[in-house]
């Protein structure tokens, strides 16, 4: 199973963000755009998860969304990794949480990986919303885009659980949810 954990923001916090993105939609045609249906905020990427690992999985998480409160977040301007010159992906950052959320994202991390999920992802967490990704492998110069959604600031929302995601690949992406956990610990 390909798994990931995220937060996934409310209908209202993602209808803002399609708001603002769907005037550009047309004029990039050289994006891949990610559905609506499938915005999320990665937490841990997992990959590929043997099922009987999934109980101690389970308790893992459930135990490091304990440990942290509910954060109050919004997504603030646009950029691009690896750059908005030569962009990859095209995103939406994330503002509030404080040190909190990067400390969240680790542990769920440190949790997976003692349920024997390796955590393949290396890369420093940098929370974001993906909103397309590049059709060529060398990226595209985005700048006018992420310009363009560089004073995007959205309402503020709770997040307050923490979800385990499957990832259906094929020819249309689907993701399902294999559960979710309050975020729980003390302000």
């Amino acid at each position: 199973m390909r798994l990931f954990v995220a937060l996934s923001p409310p209908p209202e916090a993602l209808t803002e963000v399609a708001e603002a993105v769907e005037p550009h939609r047309d004029g990039w045609p050289e994006l891949r755009w990610v559905a609506p249906q499938l915005w999320h905020v990665t937490m841990a990427f997992l990959g590929e998860v043997d099922e009987d690992v999934l109980p101690a999985l389970e308790v893992r998480l459930a135990r490091a969304a304990s440990r942290y409160p509910a954060m109050t977040l919004s997504f603030g301007p646009a950029g691009a990794f690896s750059s908005a010159a030569r962009a990859k992906v095209v995103w939406l950052g994330l503002r509030g949480g404080g040190s909190g959320l990067a400390r969240l994202a680790a542990s769920l991390a440190a949790g997976a990986r003692r349920a024997g999920a390796v955590h393949s992802d290396t890369k420093p967490f940098h929370p974001h919303l993906t909103l397309a990704r590049a059709r060529s492998r060398t990226g595209l110069d985005a700048r006018p885009l992420v310009e363009a959604l560089g004073s995007f600031s959205g309402t503020p929302w709770r997040a307050d659980a923490v979800h385990l995601m499957r990832s259906h690949l094929g020819a249309s992406v689907r993701y399902e949810a294999l559960g979710a956990w309050p975020l729980a610990g003390r302000d």
